[in-house]
């Protein structure tokens, strides 16, 4: 540092003061301005791979140590089954002679997932079958899960928690969660694997999730730029056959490795979906409205040709009771409460449809109503799905 800095200070301060603040204005403009939107998605998160997927077990069992909130005596498969438990035990009982609470039947449910082994455990869940009120407390017994193929492939037993309570007062029971439907975590060993293996491959399978054409033709034209080779070829608009590259044979995970983590930007089909329920509306960016003109109980919606103008001051004055809202070359004009006209251009999208009805103080409900007329009439080019 030179002499004149240091018996200069404020020379000194002026001299880091200025990049700090350049620093801090480009900080407050990067936190200000949005992110660039991304599209694009990762292969592994839109497609799924021929042969990699959960297989459904099944099983029936029984529920002991109950506190009299078991199956009552009208449950004969309960009795029925507690005496087969007993008879492999060596003891043997007439089924018409059990006569207890604290048993309860039970389907036994849980997913095999892909890749596991013998010896890993897995979730379970139970089921009651009966009229049991409860299962809180209960122990499963060893019940075989078995696939749709009737082989066993786990067994599960242990201790069952419901995640809720029921406890009774003076005013009246207060109850949690559901207690006929219980979990135990970790609670069936797999005893059977599912063989599911990529080695000495020479084609592997993708499929798409939600099948459509432009995304499958992307994959494909993706999936050849990082091979460096056309081997892959479209089966049809789900569905991707891939020939493994000579430098990967041998090494079949970890070209799906690379694979799966490939961007490739869906496509979609315009589509709405209206729930009656909750009057909420979800809605595709490629929705499109053509031509139309309706009308809503005192409201007027009408799409059409118009030119992007300001109103003069003179059409302001002649017309007080009105209020126009010029928006690119979309127009929703309001008049008096008796009265209510929205004005759009041809294309316009359903979004703007929606901003411009909640304008003037549509109601969910009546957005649906008016979503389905429009559908009826051919107007709305998209698929509308109704839940």
């Amino acid at each position: 540092m030179s002499k004149n800095a240091a018996d200069n200070p404020k020379k000194q301060i002026r001299f880091f003061r200025l990049p700090l603040l350049a620093i801090v204005s480009l900080l407050a403009i990067w936190l200000i301005l949005p992110p660039t939107p991304s599209r694009a998605a990762r292969l592994k998160d839109m497609a799924s791979i021929k042969g990699v997927r959960d297989n459904q077990l099944i099983g029936y069992g029984i529920v002991i140590g109950l506190n009299g909130t078991g199956d009552g005596n009208n449950a004969a498969f309960t009795t029925q089954g507690l005496a087969n438990v007993l008879k492999n035990m060596g003891v043997k009982i007439d089924p018409a002679q059990i006569k207890v609470k604290n048993v309860a039947s039970v389907m036994v449910t849980a997913k095999l997932p892909p890749f596991i082994k013998i010896g890993q455990n897995i979730d379970v869940i139970l089921s009651s079958v009966g009229d049991a009120s409860s299962l809180q407390g209960g122990t499963l017994l060893a019940t075989p899960l078995k696939g749709l193929n009737n082989k066993i492939y786990a067994m599960a037993q242990g201790p069952i928690s419901i995640g809720g309570f029921e406890v009774e007062g003076a005013t009246g029971n207060q109850q949690k969660n559901h207690l006929t439907v219980a979990k135990i975590p970790n609670g069936a060993s797999v005893e059977r694997e599912v063989p599911v293996t990529f080695a000495d491959k020479d084609t592997i399978t993708i499929s798409l999730d939600n099948a459509d054409f432009t995304t499958i033709s992307r994959m494909t034209t993706a999936i050849n730029a990082f091979t460096g080779a056309p081997s892959a070829q479209a089966q049809d608009g789900a569905t991707v056959a891939i020939k493994i590259p000579g430098n990967y044979q041998g090494r079949e995970v970890a070209f799906l490795a690379a694979l799966e983590n490939l961007e490739i930007m869906p496509d979609q089909a315009a589509r709405v979906v209206l729930d009656e329920r909750t009057g909420t509306v979800v809605m595709g960016e490629n929705v499109r409205i053509n031509q139309l003109a309706l009308s809503h109980g005192n409201l007027s919606l009408q799409v059409k040709s118009a030119q992007t103008r300001t109103p003069t001051t003179a059409e302001l004055l002649e017309s007080p009771a009105s209020e126009e809202i010029i928006l690119a070359n979309k127009q929703v004009t309001t008049g008096d409460l008796g009265q209510r006209l929205v004005t759009l251009a041809p294309g316009a999208t359903l979004g703007e449809v929606v901003r411009a009805l909640n304008s003037v103080g549509v109601a969910p409900r009546d957005l649906i109503a008016i979503f389905q007329s429009i559908k009826a009439s051919g107007a709305l080019q998209a698929e509308l799905e109704i839940i």
